[in-house]
């Protein structure tokens, strides 16, 4: 089991917090701010998902739960879905976020 020392894991929880910070933020301001399509319920959920999934993933790892490579691999496909769902709604910022945090969770999956 990798231990925050590895940089694969360490890079991963940085990514994972940057990217529950960022859609919980967006979510809570931008989005309801916004409203019209940022507020359409499967936008908003998706945006809630991967903010919950990703305090999750960094939580397992943070405790080196023998469960968190799969729940990076959930997670991955979370913040691909929701980046995908900013880009459309030209949330660039969020969406390269929910990129980033993806492509470390894979990595930290195997």
């Amino acid at each position: 089991m990798a231990h925050l020392t590895d940089p694969k894991m360490k890079a991963c929880v940085e990514a994972c917090n940057q990217c529950y910070q960022m859609c919980l933020h967006e979510a809570m301001n931008h989005c309801l701010e916004t409203g019209g399509e940022h507020i359409a319920p499967d936008h908003f959920r998706l945006m809630m998902s991967c903010a919950e999934i990703c305090q999750t993933s960094t939580n397992l790892m943070l405790i080196r739960s023998p469960f968190s490579s799969q729940l990076c691999r959930v997670c991955a496909e979370i913040c691909e879905a929701c980046a995908s769902s900013c880009e459309k709604l030209d949330m660039e910022e969020c969406a390269r976020t929910c990129r980033e945090c993806a492509k470390s969770c894979r990595e930290m999956a195997g």
